[in-house]
């Protein structure tokens, strides 16, 4: 029987590794509250991203939502339609309204182009987000928001362990905000952080994911409970030793498929990045017209052969019922975003998929009447 092939499978060690870990955490007997781990954790995250400000996070919903709370925004805040839920749902949940600006025409990120047409007396920030890694064009946003008194925040979800050519990537903006989920590229089980640049930041987010707690006996501000337990903390700094070599096997699979798919007339691979080392954490190809099926019947096809490819991102967010009767959801205003989410599909890749699965996933999209004829 043909084994499945997820888009994404989770890094899992040895669990021999792990246990001694889990002995120090039963050891110490601190499970959560900024135990131990959590601090060796923060300081290694530092170091690895070479940044000052860490603070740790449950997951990365978590971090958005309490890093647009720390912001004090209000009114309107520019985004993108091109993305996970979780974005837009951390302004609904800070009772923002979200105005959805077009994506870049050749690319996935929020076109700079587009965004000040966009801006309203309303409107207090810029979400952006560095879509499959490759990094938003920070320095013409910070322009624009700096020209309108704008403050901006990144979701950097996707982008653990991109660097950019001219600086980090983690410093532009206010605020940037990774997802440790699963499936990322690199994970903690479930987790997230938020990077700021100042201590007096760094204090603020650590208040507001705590409850608000500053002692015993006071309580500053209204937070909520968004803490990264000792597991995950724990976890994450396991996966952490691992991750350079990781990272080198993925940019591997990334130039497999590149060079296998080329060829393939009405296949579309997505350039790689000019400005920086990406970390190959996803892989998106554009299924246009002229390819023998279409985009919705190579997924069915891939999907029938035990292949988990994903339409990321299909809908998009602003057609979901929450987000449908804001005037900027109207797709006429969101041609790029429309088009592109007609025709994307993520190919499955992860450390752990082996050569031999990718032949094949490059094999079918070869040949995918054959594949299907074969199929049925």
């Amino acid at each position: 029987m043909t084994k499945n092939i997820y888009v994404t499978k989770p890094f899992l060690p040895d669990l021999n590794e792990f246990i001694p870990y889990l002995e120090q955490i039963w050891e110490n007997g601190i499970l959560t509250n900024n135990g131990p781990f959590h601090q060796e954790f923060e300081d290694a995250l530092c170091e690895y991203l070479d940044v000052e400000h860490i603070s740790l996070f449950a997951n990365g919903t978590l971090a958005l939502v309490t890093a647009i709370k720390a912001l004090g925004l209000t009114g309107d805040v520019i985004t993108t339609p091109y993305s996970f839920v979780a974005t837009s749902h951390s302004l609904l949940w800070n009772n923002l309204r979200p105005i959805f600006v077009d994506i870049e025409p050749n690319g996935f990120n929020l076109d700079p182009d587009r965004i000040e047409e966009a801006i309203t007396p309303e409107t207090t920030a810029i979400l952006a987000v560095h879509c499959y890694g490759k990094p938003c064009q920070t320095e013409r946003i910070q322009q624009i928001a700096d020209k309108h008194g704008l403050k901006v925040i990144y979701d950097a979800a996707h982008a653990f362990g991109v660097k950019k050519n001219n600086g980090n990537l983690f410093l532009d903006g206010d605020l940037s905000i990774l997802s440790f989920h699963a499936t990322k590229v690199f994970n903690t089980f479930e987790g997230g952080c938020i990077i700021s640049k100042s201590a007096e930041m760094k204090q603020k987010l650590d208040l507001l994911k705590n409850f608000g707690i500053e002692n015993e006996l006071t309580v500053s501000c209204t937070g909520l409970n968004a803490k990264m337990s000792e597991f995950n903390a724990a976890f994450g700094l396991l996966h952490l030793t691992k991750l350079d070599g990781l990272l080198v096997r993925c940019r591997e699979i990334d130039a497999h498929y590149r060079a296998q798919l080329q060829s393939i007339a009405g296949l579309n691979t997505t350039p790689l990045p000019a400005n920086s080392t990406g970390n190959a954490s996803y892989f998106p190809i554009l299924v246009e017209d002229s390819y023998p099926v279409s985009r919705d019947e190579l997924y069915e096809l891939l999907k029938g052969l035990g292949i988990f490819a994903r339409k990321y991102f299909y809908p998009l967010v602003s057609d979901f019922p929450m987000y449908r009767e804001y005037p900027s959801s109207d797709r006429a205003g969101l041609p790029s975003a429309a088009a592109r989410s007609a025709k994307v599909l993520c190919l499955p890749i992860y450390p752990s998929i082996d050569d031999a699965d990718i032949n094949r996933i490059i094999d079918i999209l070869k040949t995918p009447k054959s594949a299907a004829s074969h199929f049925k």
